[in-house]
């Protein structure tokens, strides 16, 4: 293949940028510095907000805050994902240049395939702008060309194999925190735990100005014992990381589950006067026996949950989780 012809793939993909913005973009300069054109790392403590577009009109938008990132201005977005990202720029570099040989594909590779990505800093300053494709055939590198260069790279972090793609390419609620409940113990206020069809073992948690815990229900006999030392504590100090293992929004029967009488529903109150509230709704194992272990599984026995936020969220909830919350009125007695 020509120079003029390869010069053409390099339009095209400057052109398809067009494309990934439905607004007026920002474009950053040429490169035409030698050497220039295979800079592509940025030192994470620069990066205030990353731009990530695909062919498919997906766009992400990740934006530093005070104490966290936000995606999409709406949500918090996942500490860990945020964390392989920031790794990602602070430390990509380039691998190798390719052959000459291996150039069209690559171009072409990067033009129908490659996602836009943009860097900006503290005062919303353009600091680098790239393409990212797919990966070398032994998965070690990743393709990559800056915006306004001619010539595309392999790139990878040094010490690290595998496509740095993916660590960009995640979409929609895959880049949501799924922290369900969070509060430290100083921040709480109270705690509601009640379970719908096992009444008596409901209960109201207070620990400010006065530690009790009361029946949630009225018509619960009231226990006159004093309350175990340290279990109010202990149960509030469970509060700190509650975490889900997955969104479930696009589940068929979303409307079907959240229809039912929940297992439980866990209500914290912060000291702000801020609610979070999770309903419960069990998942039961559908086969007797567990693939992994060949272990016989106990067809009442629940693994996990369906946990429905007060925002509408459904997220899968692990019992391993979740079940150092569900504690019961008597618990907190001697």
């Amino acid at each position: 293949m020509n120079r003029t012809l390869l010069l053409l793939f390099a339009v095209i993909i400057l052109g398809s940028g067009a494309y990934y913005m439905s607004t007026q973009e920002k474009q950053g300069p040429v490169t035409s510095v030698v050497g220039a054109d295979r800079d592509f790392a940025v030192d994470r403590e620069m990066v205030y907000k990353v731009f990530i577009a695909d062919r498919h009109g997906t766009r992400t938008t990740l934006e530093r805050k005070a104490d966290h990132w936000m995606f999409n201005d709406e949500h918090i977005a996942r500490p860990d994902a945020i964390e392989n990202l920031l790794n990602t720029i602070n430390n990509i570099r380039m691998r190798f240049k390719p052959t000459e040989a291996a150039v069209p594909h690559m171009v072409e590779t990067l033009a129908t395939q490659g996602l836009k990505v943009e860097i900006y800093g503290k005062e919303d300053e353009l600091l680098k702008s790239y393409y990212i494709g797919g990966a070398t055939n032994d998965e070690r590198g990743t393709y990559i060309i800056l915006e306004g260069a001619e010539q595309p790279y392999v790139a990878e972090i040094p010490g690290w194999e595998g496509n740095l793609r993916y660590r960009f390419n995640m979409r929609g609620d895959d880049w949501r925190d799924k922290t369900i409940l969070k509060a430290t113990a100083e921040e709480i206020a109270s705690v509601s735990v009640e379970y719908p069809k096992q009444q008596n073992s409901s209960f109201r948690l207070s620990v400010e100005n006065e530690m009790s815990v009361k029946p949630y229900y009225p018509l619960t006999p009231v226990i006159r014992a004093p309350l175990q030392e340290g279990r109010v504590d202990a149960f509030i100090h469970n509060f700190e990381a509650l975490v889900a293992s997955s969104f479930n929004n696009y589940n068929e029967d979303f409307d079907q589950i959240v229809a039912q009488v929940p297992f439980a529903v866990i209500t914290v109150t912060k000291k702000d006067g801020s609610t979070k509230s999770l309903n419960l709704f069990p998942i039961y194992p559908e086969a007797n026996v567990d693939i992994k272990t060949g272990t016989q599984l106990d067809p009442a026995a629940v693994y996990s949950y369906h946990g429905q936020t007060q925002d509408n969220d459904l997220m899968v909830v692990y019992n391993e989780m979740i079940k150092k919350v569900l504690w019961s009125y008597e618990f907190f007695y001697q």
